[in-house]
């Protein structure tokens, strides 16, 4: 398969491409590729409180509030690195004393061209109130779970299921 052609057909808050392939057999497609662009996220441990802390937020896809781990998307000058303590500022308040990388994966590679860059973060001192972005319009709740009440909760984010899982095996 070869790409020969790449247009944009969308260009609002999120992009939509439409590529022309070239098969082997000569047979040409055209398939819609989603371009949001490439985030990160974060399980974070309080080392202090001894909680993992996740957010609850409005998600557009299931269209209602989802329970995650503290995600975002990374600026075009930023590294992954950077982008994620940020967000773990952002949405819950903290300082990152530790980050340990688990995986960047494809969220979705049939339709999408993200990837997530997924952490593993320890934090011990709340130095901002969490939340959210009001410039971005975010309502975000911090949500403590201890260790067992974790494994128990009923998770249904993919990358929050990933990194749980990392933890159950590595933690």
């Amino acid at each position: 398969m070869k790409i020969t052609n790449r247009c944009r057909v969308f260009d609002g808050h999120f992009k939509l491409n439409e590529l022309t392939i070239q098969t082997a057999q000569g047979d040409e497609l055209k398939r819609e590729r989603f371009d949001p662009g490439h985030a990160v996220a974060a399980l974070v441990f309080d080392t202090v409180k001894q909680q993992y802390l996740l957010t609850r937020q409005f998600r557009i896809g299931p269209e209602a509030d989802l329970l995650e781990i503290a995600a975002g998307m990374i600026d075009h000058d930023d590294t992954p690195d950077a982008s994620i303590r940020r967000e773990i500022h952002e949405e819950l308040g903290y300082e990152v004393d530790s980050l340990t990388p688990i995986v960047t994966m494809w969220s979705s590679p049939g339709v999408s061209g993200e990837t997530i860059a997924v952490y593993y973060a320890e934090v011990s001192r709340q130095t901002g109130a969490g939340g959210g972005l009001a410039a971005e319009h975010e309502q975000i709740e911090i949500v403590p779970f201890t260790r067992e009440a974790l494994f128990a909760e009923p998770l249904q984010d993919a990358k929050t299921l990933l990194a749980v899982q990392w933890v159950r095996l590595h933690k």
